[in-house]
């Protein structure tokens, strides 16, 4: 019996990866996290704060919009294909017919702390070589 995965370890095992801005409709601070960017977990994602968002945007690793929300629902998605695959799984979230499944996410500064580690890792493992 091997040791269960991480969080980090799952969500880099999909992929797909990068980052996600939830702005709270209460007004409060935005939250940043590194998450798994495949159709079914952003709808996930998507669905467990569909009716908390004032809107959230989803990036791929280098920044660039994979898709933005106005409150909980998808306004801008310029891959349509992937856009589809995303409805697919969140309409039935958004119609209460399916549960929200396990969301593949991190804080960005646990991403950032792992990714901190990692480096010093590989540091000193070079250090060791020389």
């Amino acid at each position: 019996m091997g040791k269960e995965k991480s969080m980090m370890e799952k969500i880099q095992d999909s992929g797909r990866v990068g980052y996600a801005y939830f702005y709270p409709s209460d007004g409060g601070k935005r939250q940043e996290f590194y998450i798994s960017t495949t159709s079914e977990n952003l709808a996930n994602f998507l669905g467990s704060h569909y009716l908390d968002a004032e809107k959230m945007i989803i990036t791929d690793i280098v920044d660039r919009l994979i898709l933005n929300t106005i409150g909980g629902f998808v306004n801008n998605c310029p891959d349509q294909r992937l856009c589809r695959e995303i409805i697919s799984y969140l309409a039935p979230i958004q119609m209460g017919d399916k549960e929200v499944g396990e969301i593949l996410m991190v804080t960005r500064d646990e991403a950032d702390a792992y990714f901190h580690a990692e480096d010093q890792a590989v540091t000193m493992a070079e250090y060791q070589v020389l």
